[in-house]
């Protein structure tokens, strides 16, 4: 009889551990599906990493140093903005085209890249207001050159970029025509900047964020000025996800706070010299 009890008290307390133990984990499962049920703000800041998706080959904006450490104005003012909202933060390479998909799936959190607004854009993701704007400008040694209008290109000797957004926006233009002929195209930027400090062009035509990276990091005597003509506006914003309203408003107010402590000044300088940072709201 005692053999049989202790029999039956052993077997009560195997059952009390292994429902103790499927107890532990059914309180794990749900913390973790309330975790993955978490969105917006709440999500971010319950984890506590801003993860950031980037192409990480787009200078200045974010690539890869010779030492293959990840630099750039973006992961500059990201790292500032996530201070300022007391996060850490984490910097994503992901495959650009598949950009909405990675946002999606919740493998990064915004897409911060040197992104274009686009009306495409505002339905697909919630973006925050405008911090750069990167228009096409004109850009010369010769001070005195200002060219004040796309009809007087076809007075002066063009340099652009192959493939680059800018000999798209002049191909784009109806005066294309006009002055293509005086376009000179490079396999990059450094060679047409050459050129022109020799004499071949007289301008180039360049995306205002890496021609004022470039220009920044040339010497005081070979400086270029901007003249007064662009080719209109490039804004750039940060996307979250559609319904993350509340992140994409949290990340404005780090970068209004980022503006008027004067970091975001610090970083602007630091990659282009002046200071081309905005926060620009849209038009209703």
């Amino acid at each position: 009889m005692k053999k049989n009890l202790k029999k039956i008290v052993s077997v009560l307390a195997i059952l009390v551990m292994v429902l103790g133990i499927f107890t532990m984990v059914s309180c794990g499962d749900k913390e973790e599906e309330s975790d993955a049920e978490l969105s917006g703000w709440d999500y971010i800041e319950g984890k506590g990493t801003l993860v950031v998706g980037l192409d990480d080959t787009f200078a200045p904006m974010g690539f890869r140093d010779n030492d293959g450490k990840l630099v750039g104005f973006d992961i500059d003012l990201a790292t500032a903005v996530a201070e300022e909202l007391g996060l850490k933060v984490e910097f994503q390479p992901i495959n650009w085209d598949a950009k909405e998909m990675e946002l999606k799936s919740k493998n990064i959190d915004c897409i911060w890249n040197g992104l274009s607004v686009t009306d495409e854009r505002k339905e697909a993701f919630a973006l925050t207001d405008m911090y750069l704007n990167n228009c096409n400008i004109i850009m010369t040694i010769d001070k005195k050159i200002n060219i004040k209008s796309e009809k007087e290109l076809k007075n002066y000797k063009i340099g652009t970029q192959i493939d680059s957004s800018a000999l798209k926006v002049m191909q784009q233009s109806k005066l294309w025509d006009e002055y293509s002929d005086n376009v000179t195209e490079y396999p990059t930027f450094d060679e047409a900047i050459l050129d022109m400090k020799s004499g071949r062009v007289d301008a180039i035509v360049v995306d205002q964020v890496l021609g004022e990276y470039k220009n920044a990091n040339l010497k005081a005597d070979e400086k270029m000025t901007t003249c007064d003509f662009n080719f209109g506006d490039d804004f750039y914003a940060i996307a979250c996800r559609k319904a993350d309203t509340d992140v994409a408003e949290k990340i404005n107010e780090a970068i209004k706070a980022n503006i008027d402590n004067g970091k975001a000044e610090e970083i602007s300088n630091k990659w282009f010299g002046k200071n081309i940072v905005i926060l620009k709201g849209y038009d209703k």
